[in-house]
């Protein structure tokens, strides 16, 4: 209750403005000195205190919780575009047309990869050539480069569930005694079945993957003779949202890495 008499009431004495405040409010009154008395509100003193310690945790915890945040999303990394990288052979010298066709063809067992654009993106590197002197295999493969348009490059991820190579493998004729789509020869995913025509844009042969694997763009420089990345072309490499983002560039070079295949002879019906 606030008390408020005038002057003139017989009982009770003026209020003094110190006084007039609601029940439950604190105020603290300075005793009068030379400089006289000094008023002062103690719950908006504590109210400005509450504000600034809260300030204080906000700011605290607003870092705490960037922090959280960087640890839990990685920094995006990639690049803007795709760049041109000469490929480097498995002995550390440039990759060339002639070595391609000397080292490898449709026959070869091995898998053969790359990296590119980023790290964490490895890239079959086929020549469906027959080796030199011999016959066979398809010609004119689509998107291929070389003398006889062989020499392609694709993803090495599965675009199943992203099994990686060497699970995802390529098969040459005569590895397995099935022929998924009637063909000869595929690339083949040991995890769960899925199997990719390399003649023809690593299409699919048979599921449960429903995309095709990314296709590298690749150049033949017919004056040093040398083959360059220069691209990607398909939907993005299975668990990136784009194929230029989720990991460092692979530099100037990209060299070339042998593994052995896994081999599974089992395919899907569809």
């Amino acid at each position: 209750m606030i008390v408020d008499c005038p002057a003139s009431c017989p009982f009770v004495g003026a209020t003094s403005e110190s006084l007039r405040f609601p029940p439950g409010q604190l105020h603290h009154v300075a005793a009068p000195g030379p400089g006289g008395g000094t008023e002062v509100d103690e719950t908006k003193r504590n109210v400005l205190k509450l504000l600034a310690v809260a300030g204080v945790v906000a700011a605290g915890g607003g870092g705490l919780a960037g922090g959280a945040l960087q640890f839990a999303q990685p920094p995006a990394v990639g690049l803007s575009s795709y760049p041109k990288v000469p490929l480097v052979d498995l002995d550390g010298s440039p990759l060339t047309m002639a070595k391609a066709l000397a080292e490898y063809s449709y026959l070869t067992p091995d898998v053969i990869t790359f990296n590119y654009p980023l790290r964490n993106e490895p890239n079959f590197l086929l020549n469906l050539a027959p080796p030199p002197g011999k016959s066979g295999g398809p010609s004119s493969v689509k998107g291929g480069i070389g003398p006889k348009s062989s020499v392609v490059a694709f993803s090495a991820i599965c675009q199943h569930l992203g099994c990686p190579a060497p699970n995802l493998a390529y098969y040459p004729p005569g590895t397995c005694s099935g022929t998924p789509g009637g063909k000869q020869l595929y690339l083949h995913c040991a995890c769960h079945g899925s199997t990719y025509d390399p003649a023809d844009g690593a299409s699919n042969l048979t599921g449960p993957a429903i995309l095709p694997l990314p296709q590298v763009t690749l150049e033949w420089n017919q004056t040093d003779d040398t083959i360059s990345a220069v691209g990607v072309v398909g939907p993005p490499v299975n668990g990136h949202l784009d194929t230029l983002q989720g990991d460092y560039p692979v530099g100037s070079t990209s060299q070339l890495s042998k593994q052995s295949p896994i081999i599974l002879c089992q395919f899907p019906s569809g």
